[in-house]
């Protein structure tokens, strides 16, 4: 995670291996320096500087480049401030992340095209996962297809989801930037309102680019926020990242390759064959989203001071904080939809996969503590999300799903266990993982049923309408 969030230092140019060996462009023009607009180092406000900055912002600003890094700088900073797109600059992030992939994890490990002997190998351990699960679910297989990404591969294949994630609370930043001014004078301001809402998607842009190209480093695969970030339908892992994850853990590589192809697996099962899950999990991150208040007190004290030539006193509103979940009923209702949610999908998941892989995987216990304590405590994942939208991701409850999910197994079977996914209201809610026991043996209605039922008196009422016609 960047420590300078909605920074606008970009990474230096992608180099010609990964992703097929292709080198990327960007709009923006590569070869920049790291703060190719220099807002950092200047005599601006809040930056340290030479001489004269104040009296000539862009001396201070471009002085010391050459003029190439100059031109470069002039053209992302016009990119910036023409972009009129939505409330995020999504080029620029896909741009951002794409060269953050490019600059290799902190351990030095670069970017590399998957291998053909490495795309055989996942696409064996996720087969082999398939087949596994089979024994402990009676949800079919959700992939139909097992592909192995590099960093950047996950990254174009990934942005389409962190758009739909980000956007609504983006459009609320959007929103409060165009309101801070009074009625009167908004009229009078086209034009600076206009740059802000430019800068603000190219801030949004900036951060999310960079979060997702860091995220790209450490992720093993397409599912590991709880949410299904592919395409659908594809079960995807990442070679070189599961190599960096099971370097320290003393475990085989083909069992961490095909425990962590279980998890995939299971996940594509779960979000591929119970339809209304995804809009489930994504409306409640809307939900929170909605109930989210941007403290424009900050952008109203930048509108007032606001020098055009340093966008940075606007990044530093952003960065102070702004994202402040209101204490309200349906805020708190919302956030313990998601939270219930993202447990009972990863204890569902845990349950499976470790039914499976306990009796063929000597390091399955090992293995499944690693994944429980990476998911529990708040991981890159979970820390990439909080930072993007103000929302911690995290399956809190975890173990207590898990048991739940196991106990339920026990006392009804695999069908009666899967079967509770058939309606949201069959499943668990958050005071029934503290009482997993109460839960087990109760009596579930089944929706199934009742759908049917009136499924045949709304067929009925249309048929007895047509015949007064």
């Amino acid at each position: 995670m960047s420590d300078t969030p909605f920074g606008f230092g970009l990474p230096p140019e992608e180099p010609e291996d990964g992703d097929e060996g292709k080198k990327k462009g960007n709009q923006g023009g590569q070869g920049g320096p790291a703060n190719p607009f220099g807002f950092a180092g200047t005599g601006l406000p809040g930056g340290a500087g030479g001489p004269g900055g104040a009296d000539n912002p862009f001396a201070a600003m471009f002085g010391s480049m050459n003029p190439n890094d100059l031109g470069a700088a002039f053209q992302q900073l016009g990119q910036m401030l023409s972009y009129e797109g939505g409330p995020v600059n999504w080029d620029m992030a896909k741009d951002i992340a794409r060269q953050t992939v490019a600059q290799g994890t902190a351990d030095g490990v670069k970017d590399v095209s998957v291998g053909v002997a490495e795309k055989s190998a996942v696409q064996e351990a996720l087969r082999l996962a398939d087949h596994w699960l089979d024994g402990v679910t009676s949800l079919p297989s959700g992939a139909a297809t097992a592909v192995a990404w590099s960093r950047a591969e996950w990254v174009e294949a990934t942005l389409p989801v962190w758009k739909e994630l980000v956007d609504p609370v983006a459009e609320r930043v959007g929103a409060a930037m165009g309101g801070v001014l009074p009625e009167e004078m908004q009229a009078m301001a086209g034009p600076l309102l206009g740059m802000m809402r430019s800068m603000g998607g190219a801030m949004f842009g900036q951060q999310i680019g960079q979060a997702v190209g860091v995220l790209a480093g450490e992720v093993v695969g397409s599912t590991d926020i709880g949410l299904p970030l592919g395409p659908a339908g594809k079960a995807a892992l990442l070679p070189l990242n599961i190599e960096s994850f099971g370097k320290d853990l003393g475990v085989p590589a083909d069992e961490v390759r095909l425990y962590l192809a279980l998890r995939e697996a299971a996940h594509a099962r779960l979000f591929a064959h119970v339809p209304w899950l995804r809009s489930h999990l994504f409306g409640a991150v809307e939900g929170y989203a909605r109930g989210i208040k941007v403290d424009t007190s900050k952008l109203e004290d930048v509108v007032g001071q606001l020098d055009p030539s340093n966008p940075e006193q606007l990044q530093e509103a952003l960065q102070g904080g702004m994202f402040q979940p209101q204490d309200t009923p349906e805020q708190k209702a919302a956030l313990a939809r998601l939270e219930t949610a993202l447990a009972l999908v990863e204890g569902w998941v845990d349950a499976v996969v470790h039914e499976a892989a306990k009796p063929r995987l000597t390091s399955a216990d090992a293995m499944r503590e690693t994944m429980r304590r990476r998911r529990a405590s708040g991981g890159p994942a979970e820390q990439t999300f909080a930072t993007l939208i103000g929302l911690e991701l995290r399956p809190r409850r975890l173990r207590d799903a898990s048991r739940l999910w196991a106990s339920l197994t026990d006392a009804r079977g695999v069908d009666g266990r899967d079967g509770l996914w058939e309606h949201p209201d069959m499943l668990p809610t958050a005071s029934d993982l503290d009482d997993p026991d109460g839960f087990v043996h109760r009596e579930q209605l089944d929706f199934s049923e009742i759908d049917k039922m009136l499924g045949e008196a709304a067929r009925k009422r249309d048929e007895d309408g047509d015949e007064k016609k």
